[in-house]
């Protein structure tokens, strides 16, 4: 079944589609890397990686500042951890640059609590070759100064609605129409776009994806749905295809905690719902 080009994207459509078969190893799931993190937000990196695996990413590094690289590791064993350069203007390099030239998806901007810093990491990120790359939080703060030509042709963005009135210029009330504003973006920055429900794609399709509610508006809850986005880009779906599983996942793992706690779950209890989100439709145990 193809994509379609616009209109609803519920549970039958995503069975219709499927996933990628998940292979005998790790590796066979694809390779995804998360930058991010500072000394005030450590959490956000561990959420956005936790979600990749979550969704069926085989493997997970960051690269974070060595200020809390140590703090990652030993929160999240399953994951690689490399330091950032401690100037965020100089190159990367060596093992640290090898996983994201090798990384199938790569996520950057979690955490992150400095714009200046940001465009320089985000800069020496792209000059080790990814190529495909996800955009949230401060990343997406420095993407009027960042030429459209400098980074991958295969990009992702997933902005919260200020952040979403941020990339098309529109004060807050002058739209109310976030599907309008999410194509807005996606003609842009000839990106996919995945936001409240919405996936935008450069060519102006929008898809809306069903389920979903209050509980989602939780601190941690956009790393969470940035970390799966990037998880089903890692696995091999096309950009539109990994925005819809990820916020259809998102939202069933809302839904699911809202029926057994109600409003107050918190991101990492998101994180850890989204596996059995996953497996309602894939079925694959």
């Amino acid at each position: 079944m193809t994509c379609p080009s616009d209109g609803p994207v519920d549970a039958a459509t995503l069975r219709e589609w499927g996933l990628p078969a998940p292979g005998r190893t790790k590796q066979s799931r694809g390779d995804a890397v998360v930058v991010g993190a500072s000394r005030r937000t450590p959490g956000a990196v561990m959420l956005a990686l936790e979600a990749a695996l979550r969704v069926g990413a085989g493997r997970v590094a960051t690269l974070v500042p060595g200020s809390v690289d140590a703090v990652i590791g030993a929160q999240l064993p399953e994951a690689a951890v490399f330091a950032l350069p401690e100037d965020a203007g100089e190159p990367i390099d060596g093992a640290a640059a090898t996983a994201l030239a090798h990384a199938d998806a790569v996520l950057v901007g979690p955490g992150f609590d400095d714009v200046t810093e940001t465009r320089a990491t985000l800069m020496a990120v792209v000059k080790t070759g990814v190529r495909r790359l996800v955009l949230d939080a401060y990343a997406l703060a420095v993407l009027d100064d960042v030429p459209r030509g400098a980074l991958p042709r295969d990009l992702v963005l997933t902005p919260n609605e200020d952040e979403l009135r941020m990339l098309t210029d529109t004060v807050d009330g002058d739209d109310s129409d976030l599907g309008r504003l999410v194509v807005r973006a996606a003609r842009r920055f000839d990106a996919t776009i995945a936001a409240y429900g919405l996936v935008g794609t450069p060519g102006g399709a929008l898809l809306r994806v069903e389920g979903g509610g209050p509980g989602l508006a939780t601190a941690g809850s956009g790393d969470a749905l940035a970390g799966a986005v990037t998880g089903f880009l890692a696995r091999g779906l096309p950009s539109d295809r990994a925005c819809a599983w990820a916020l259809w996942a998102h939202a069933r793992a809302g839904d699911r905690l809202t029926v057994r706690r109600g409003l107050g779950f918190l991101a990492r209890e998101l994180v850890g719902e989204l596996a059995d989100a996953v497996h309602d439709l894939d079925g694959i145990g």
